[in-house]
């Protein structure tokens, strides 16, 4: 047996939140409320902790009066995305049409169903809030519901328990969905359990919700009603919104609108829309626009329910983008366009969190598919646009080729003979600016165009009024530094030496004075002539930075522990599985470096299957933070752990 010859740092070791075969960290639910109510933050996924809080936008939940909720319903839920550092698959589902939607929920039938951080983690970069789901179902459930809703302290308990577990996990609320009978005092106890759970949730949570989906009635019954009406305001009352079912009428929605208890809260009515369309419905699949259409005119909220329908609806799997912004572009109209508006620095290099390849610097690192949401960066606005004459324009995500993770974006379209270019925007957004703002653009034109950059800014002082949507904007067209000027030669410093490999890299300065950005845009302009004008242009990577920080030291990685080690032996090879932690800032990296394994995006990673040589031998364990901005930590400030390991052999009997 192997031995370890240093101290290793000492930390609990449960089986179940690793793969039994490979000990990679993965997500799971809680199968019954007997775990549930055992369940302990000492004995908690460490892996499974969102690391990324809620970032901020325009307009916020609280102020968005037609809110829209995603209901992620897919094949049962945890699939490749339960493997919590990513996974290889060749075409999976992935969700990036973020700046639409308000709330996204993570569904299976597990009793406890718990988001995998990485969903935690996509949704929160992009301003979404995030809720796991309590079902009871059939027999079993009812019984579940008799025994914890009996009295106060038993329904305090649950609800207590799902409090901490959303606290300690990061995620921001529940969709409480009964779906069985309940008993006299069972029935008497749920408005009082929602408020209970709800009061407590906004107590730890700030900003977190809780739903109620439509179900069971006030006497206790299990009948959908497919709106709010007097047999389930109870419910509604209690918590924060409602979840309809999805076999409504406009009927319903006409009688929703005028119902008492309806009135001030329209926007916490989430009208629900099966896109599978299974029974009755208003719209679904690619006439999901139809239904939402309709809910919109009656000033509703939506739910839209297992979208994933694109992806499980088509036989050849890599034509999911084309069908998903297909599907989105549908609903575009009836969704509102958030916009971040968190502080500097604003980065994007497009990655939608899987790929066929991972690339860093426009060089390909890793030559096979990959699926891993911690890896989605901010994602741009997808879309077609009509032009003048034969012109069009569109935006989609490029996995062909990249400057950083798994895609690019490209902007393709014929540039009509009436037009000399055209502008397509990539982002919407409401950042405030530094007084001096350093730009970097990095592109792959094709022949015949020339591409730059064109920001939009307004007064600051205006953006600070919520729900104000037209703010009077100025167009700046930034013109590029040249190679011996003082910020050009601190960025290259900043990133150290690379080879654009056929990208261009374009950086800028802008000196401002009290102006909030708006927009982020591209504009294609021809060359010459006045033919239509076919053009594609992969956009590689937008950075926007406050100039100061190009010259602010980083910090040292700090803290490098490994522990739960276990040694495995393959065919003539010995292989290392460990847990690595260390202390840095988050949310100052874009990911770290880890010698000899890959990528990590968080200060916690589980090392799998690491073939080392033959004992004795000693293995040093380097931990390299890449800033946000892409720039590369000084060697003295990495963080790095000696592993030494002798072979023992002791004598059978």
């Amino acid at each position: 047996r192997l031995t370890k010859n240093e101290p290793i740092c000492a930390f609990p070791f449960t089986a179940k939140h690793y793969d039994p075969d490979t000990t990679e960290p993965i997500s799971s639910g809680l199968q019954s409320l007997e775990e549930l109510l055992s369940w302990k933050r000492s004995e908690a996924n460490p892996f499974n902790v969102a690391t990324v809080p809620l970032a901020n936008r325009e307009p916020s939940l609280a102020s968005t009066p037609h809110r829209t909720l995603v209901s992620h319903d897919m094949m049962g839920g945890y699939l490749d995305d339960r493997f919590l550092q990513g996974a290889e698959s060749d075409a999976p589902y992935v969700f990036y049409h973020w700046q639409y939607i308000d709330v996204f929920n993570y569904f299976s039938h597990n009793t406890v169903t718990i988001p995998p951080s990485v969903w935690t983690n996509a949704a929160h970069r992009h301003g979404v809030i995030v809720l796991g789901t309590f079902i009871t179902e059939w027999t079993d459930g009812g019984k579940m519901c008799e025994v914890f809703l009996k009295e106060e302290e038993s329904y305090r308990a649950v609800a207590d328990r799902l409090v901490q577990i959303a606290h300690c996990y990061g995620f921001d609320g529940w969709l409480i969905n009964i779906e069985n009978p309940l008993g006299e005092t069972a029935v008497k106890n749920t408005p009082l359990f929602l408020r209970y759970l709800t009061d407590q949730m906004h107590e730890r949570v700030p900003g977190s919700m809780v739903l109620w989906y439509d179900s069971v009635l006030e006497n206790g019954q299990l009948k959908w009603q497919n709106e709010l009406n007097p047999s389930n305001r109870v419910f509604f009352s209690a918590c924060d919104g409602i979840f309809t079912n999805y076999n409504w009428t406009e009927q319903n929605l006409e009688g929703m609108k005028a119902y008492s208890a309806a009135q001030g809260r329209l926007a916490d009515i989430f009208v629900g829309v099966d896109v599978f369309a299974r029974g009755e419905v208003v719209g679904g699949k690619l006439e999901t626009n139809k239904a939402l259409e309709m809910i919109r005119k009656h000033d509703f909220s939506t739910a839209i329910f297992a979208p994933g329908w694109v992806y499980e609806s088509i036989p050849d799997k890599n034509d999911f983008r084309k069908e998903q912004d297909k599907f989105w572009s549908l609903l575009s109209d009836f969704l509102y366009v958030h916009r971040p508006s968190s502080p500097l620095p604003f980065v994007s290099s497009f990655c939608q969190g899987a790929g066929t390849s991972l690339y860093w610097r426009g060089q390909r690192e890793v030559d096979r598919s990959w699926f891993n949401l911690d890896a989605q960066e901010l994602q741009p606005l997808y879309y077609r646009e009509t032009l003048e004459g034969e012109g069009w324009l569109r935006t989609q995500g490029c996995p062909e080729d990249a400057w950083s993770g798994g895609s690019s974006l490209l902007v393709e379209g014929v540039l009509p003979s009436m037009l000399s270019k055209v502008c397509a925007r990539i982002f919407s957004l409401q950042v405030p600016l530094s007084s001096r703002v350093f730009v970097s653009l990095i592109y792959k034109p094709s022949p015949g165009v020339t591409v730059s950059l064109e920001l939009k800014t307004a007064d600051a002082t205006l953006c600070t009024h919520r729900g104000v949507q037209d703010i009077p904007s100025d167009s700046i067209e930034p013109v590029a530094l040249t190679e011996d000027h003082q910020l050009m030669r601190q960025f290259s410093q900043s990133c150290g030496q690379w080879n654009p490999d056929g990208w261009t890299v374009r950086c800028s300065q802008l000196e401002l004075q009290g102006c909030a950005l708006r927009d982020v845009c591209v504009s294609v302009q021809r060359d010459g002539g006045d033919k239509d004008t076919p053009f594609k242009c992969r956009v590689g990577e937008i950075m926007i930075l406050d100039a100061e920080s190009l010259s602010v030291p980083p910090l040292p990685v700090q803290s490098v522990c490994l522990y739960d080690v276990v040694w495995l032996r393959g065919a003539n090879k010995l292989n290392l599985n460990a847990t690595l932690r260390w202390r840095y800032p988050a949310q100052l990296v874009r990911h770290f470096l880890l010698s000899l394994i890959g990528r990590a995006y968080c200060p916690l990673f589980r090392v799998t299957e690491l073939t080392v040589p033959e004992p004795p031998g000693l293995l040093e364990l380097v931990v390299e933070p890449v800033s946000r901005e892409g720039f590369r930590v000084p060697e003295s400030q990495w963080g790095r752990r000696s592993l030494s390991y002798t072979e023992e052999r002791t004598d059978q009997s």
